[in-house]
């Protein structure tokens, strides 16, 4: 079973309930526990530690236009955030740039369609080897 951090801002903390009741999956809930007004720069980083410190496969966070959050958690050391909209991109984030954070719109997806990006997430590898891997090394290279 997959072992999923899973944060939200306010703003995406009823979409981030109901993925969590919807998908079966190890959750690590690293908050918002309500909806009160909240950063997602706290849940960006929380979910990006998790995964840095490999207690987690990989992280989902969730804002209102997932641009915040996507933003922030680039700030991190091998963290690949990938702010997916679609199954499509969902599929390409994994197989072209590695993604180990999912980042969702809670204002522009409902859950279904959540619950569609994030089993094509989870289920997608990354095409190690060649033009691809290459890319993530120089990444990672250029990271202070």
């Amino acid at each position: 079973m997959k072992r999923i951090a899973i944060g939200a801002d306010h703003g995406g903390y009823n979409l981030k309930q109901q993925i969590m009741a919807e998908i079966n999956a190890n959750w690590t809930d690293v908050g918002a526990f309500n909806q009160e007004s909240s950063s997602y720069v706290d849940f960006a980083k929380a979910v990006c530690e998790k995964i840095q410190n490999h207690e987690v496969d990989f992280g989902i966070i969730i804002c209102r236009s997932g641009i915040g959050v996507s933003i922030t958690a680039n700030r991190y050391k091998h963290i690949y955030a990938a702010l997916c909209l679609n199954n499509a991109m969902a599929k390409s984030a994994r197989i072209h740039n590695n993604a180990n954070v999912l980042c969702i719109a809670a204002d522009y997806i409902s859950i279904d369609q959540a619950v569609e990006i994030i089993n094509t997430f989870s289920s997608t590898n990354f095409e190690s080897g060649g033009r691809h891997e290459q890319r993530v090394n120089s990444i990672n290279a250029k990271q202070n």
